[in-house]
Order: structure tokens, then C-alpha cells, then sequence
């Protein structure tokens, strides 16, 4: 089911996924949109009702906007999260899952929102100077409205995947799929870039907080040498390491994905079930 939350005139798009009990928020990063993580909703074993936000910047939510930041995308999730409170009641609270950028928006939010949010999830979040290096080759296949240059650039120079994978990728029906995502792509990672974030602020963070990484990024720039620096600054996170993984297991292995989704979010309602008095 499709539904919209409006911020200030901008239409903000959610999936939901029916269920009863306390809901699941997901909100995904760059290159990526509500419909690129259904196969992980389908494949989620939980009770609740699951909401995935659409961003801003991808279809059918509205534009990015004339000031957009990465405040703003803070804002739309904060609006965001009213709204589900308001729909599956506040008494539930709502269990927070943010993939890469998608993670630094939903770590910022839970910071400020911590009698809403149940739980926190986080798969690979990245904070700057994640993708400065390709910052200036964004903005020129912005600015030349070359969404297939741009595409190869985040592939290449931010992930670093290799020509052989840029290449194969490119014959592959995903490159279609990934051209209108990487519209919005040069001015979300230069938001990114333009946000200041002290991580020792959230070491204090007082809920359940679940920190994801895929075995073949651990210790490896570009992703794990961000999540090492992550998971220092929040010493009381439990850490998963995900054999086989990379950084699209949502992509390449949804059902596994769900799987350590489902077991984090597990760990929380066995803990709360441990604090209730008998």
C-alpha cells in the first residue's frame, strides 16, 4: 500500500506492508528507492507493519528543493515519524532501520526523537568526507544531465567497484533502474559533505542500537573504515558482521538481510519482555 506524508508542501511517499504491532521504519540511502527495497519487506518475518520512505529527490515523492540539506532530509523523516506514530499508535514507538546515507538520517533522527524510537538498525552509514573525492565529477554530469556518467562515477569512484563490474552492470536491465535515482545523486552526497557530525555525542544514546556490516567491507575503505570510526563512537551498539556481504545486500541478498533485521529487532522485544515486571 502507498501512502504520502506532506512537509511543507513536499509530498514524501511510503510503502506499507500490513501487520499488528509495533512498526518498522526503513529509510534507504542513495541510489535507492522504496520499490528497490521490497524484496527485504516481502521476506521480513515480523509482526508489525513495515513503512518504507521514499526519499525526496526519487519519484513519487517531490524535489529535493532549492534549500535542501541534509537537516532536510532529518526533518522529513522527524515528520515522517509523527505520522506513523499518529496512524500505529505512540504507545508502540517504531523500530528505525537507515541503510548508508539513509543510516546517517535515521541516526540523527533517533538522536533527537528517543521516546519515539524503539529501536535503531543501521546498515553501513557513512558521514562525511564519504564521496568528496567525487564530488566535482557529480556536479559536471549534473550540470550535463548525463545520468549515465553519473551512475558510473558513484559505482566506480565512490564504491569503488571495479571497470569490469561498472561495465557488466551496464549491460545488465539494473542500469535503467539506476539512471533517474542517480538524478538527485551530486547534491545529496554534497549535503553530506556540507553536515557537520560529532559521533561521540551519540555514544550516550539510550536505546537498543544494532550496527550492521558486510564481512567483505570490514576494514575496507570505503565503507568499513566509516563504520569502524561508527561503531567507536557508539561503544554500547551490538555489531553484526554479515558473511558474504557487501554493502547491497538488500540487492544481493534480501532474504539473508531480513534475516538479521529480523533477529535485531528479536533481541529488542526479548529485552523488553526481560525488563517487564513479572
Amino acid at each position: 500500500m502507498l501512502t504520502y506524508v506532506t512537509r511543507e508542501g513536499v509530498p514524501l511517499a511510503l510503502t506499507r506492508r500490513d501487520g499488528s504491532g509495533r512498526p518498522l521504519l526503513i529509510v534507504p540511502g542513495v541510489m535507492a528507492d522504496a520499490a528497490a527495497w521490497q524484496p527485504v519487506v516481502d521476506a521480513l518475518d515480523v509482526a508489525g507493519p513495515v513503512y518504507v520512505l521514499n526519499r525526496r529527490g526519487r519519484r513519487p515523492s517531490g524535489a529535493l528543493g532549492a534549500d535542501y540539506s541534509l537537516r532536510t532530509e532529518i526533518d522529513d523523516l522527524d515528520r515522517v515519524l509523527d505520522e506513523v506514530v499518529a496512524v500505529e499508535g505512540a504507545e508502540r514507538g517504531v523500530d528505525l532501520f537507515g541503510w548508508s546515507f539513509g543510516g546517517l538520517v535515521a541516526l540523527e533522527t533517533a538522536a533527537r526523537r528517543t521516546r519515539t524510537v524503539r529501536s535503531l538498525i543501521l546498515y553501513e552509514p557513512v558521514v562525511r568526507p564519504f564521496g568528496r573525492g567525487a564530488l566535482d565529477a557529480l556536479r559536471e554530469a549534473a550540470e550535463a544531465d548525463d545520468l549515465d556518467r553519473a551512475v558510473e562515477i558513484v559505482n566506480r569512484d565512490v564504491s569503488g567497484f571495479s571497470e569490469e563490474h561498472v561495465a557488466r552492470l551496464r549491460r545488465s536491465a539494473a542500469w535503467a533502474v539506476l539512471r533517474p535515482l542517480a538524478a538527485p545523486l551530486a547534491r545529496e552526497l554534497t549535503a553530506l559533505d556540507e553536515h557537520p557530525v560529532d559521533l561521540r555525542s551519540f555514544g550516550t544514546l539510550d536505546l537498543p542500537v544494532t550496527l550492521l556490516l558486510g564481512a567483505e567491507n570490514e576494514g575496507v575503505p570505503p565503507y568499513g573504515d566509516v563504520f569502524a570510526e561508527i561503531a567507536s563512537a557508539l561503544p554500547r551498539a551490538r555489531v553484526v558482521v554479515m558473511p558474504g556481504q557487501g554493502h547491497l545486500a538488500h540487492a544481493q541478498d534480501p532474504e539473508g538481510l531480513a534475516r538479521h533485521i529480523g533477529l535485531a529487532l528479536h533481541r529488542t522485544d526479548s529485552r523488553d519482555a526481560d525488563a517487564c515486571p513479572s
